[in-house]
């Protein structure tokens, strides 16, 4: 046991040991991200009170917690510091608890929901729970990285947009500038306005539409499975396969049946 282990010792089974009681927490801060999210979306088309600001410094205050945590308990700081979703954390962080930050890059907390996908722990107890997700894990995890692209994308466009530009005035303009622009439909009526805006408008194009056919390619291709050929390698097979197709040795593929 580490000494971060030995000095919070529950701290770190919650972050990263593999007991129940570990993954019920992890299930936790997943809905709670989920939950972030949404209030974020829907918040953005209200006139945000007083309640609206208690709510978004309560979601700051368990955000900062939650960041100090995973600081404490991190065996390197300095890299965790700087990794973009830590970097995401803070600008989240900064937009709940000072409203004077503009909300725009609340949008950005859909980052950490994407992280919490990624790490191992999370990922592995998904396969187990949930027959679904082990089935489409691959349209699962592109289906986040495609709507993690667009609600990033929406939250920069808005917050750089909003206060220079009339034709963006909330999350809906910026949302349905960010669409257009993905999907290429490009109707023209909402432009983004200076050096910086055109360059927002490259990226989503970019990137966006690359992301946009990454899914698009895992949800119509047919359906492959992980399985390690043990004399070549090759990993990704079709579901039904006997023998592998590069080295052409047999395979003893573990399925659950007949779907």
């Amino acid at each position: 046991m580490t000494d971060k282990a030995q000095k919070y010792p529950l701290m770190t089974e919650l972050y990263k040991g593999e007991t129940d009681r570990a993954h019920r927490f992890r299930y936790g801060i997943l809905i709670f991200d989920l939950v972030t999210i949404g209030f974020v979306i829907v918040t953005s088309f209200v006139e945000h009170g007083l309640a609206i600001e208690i709510a978004d410094a309560v979601f700051g205050v368990v955000i900062l917690a939650d960041f100090i945590a995973r600081l404490v308990i991190s065996g390197h700081r300095v890299r965790f510091l700087f990794r973009l979703a830590t970097l995401a954390d803070l600008a989240a962080i900064v937009s709940f608890i000072a409203p004077i930050a503009g909300e725009g890059l609340g949008f950005l907390r859909i980052l950490r929901t994407l992280r919490l996908l990624h790490t191992y722990q999370l990922l592995d107890r998904l396969r187990r729970d949930f027959r679904f997700f082990r089935e489409n894990e691959e349209i699962v995890i592109a289906a986040v990285n495609l709507v993690v692209f667009l609600f990033v994308m929406t939250g920069l466009i808005y917050a750089t947009q909003e206060k220079v530009n009339p034709q963006i005035q909330n999350y809906a303009d910026a949302l349905y500038f960010t669409v257009t622009t993905l999907t290429t439909t490009g109707f023209g009526d909402i432009t983004l306005q200076g050096t910086w805006g055109r360059m927002l408008s490259v990226a989503v194009m970019i990137f966006g539409v690359t992301l946009f056919l990454r899914l698009a390619q895992v949800l119509f291709r047919p359906t492959k499975v992980k399985h390690a050929c043990p004399e070549c390698g090759l990993l990704l097979h079709d579901i039904d396969a006997v023998h592998c197709k590069h080295c052409g040795h047999g395979l003893r593929i573990e399925t659950e049946g007949t779907y």
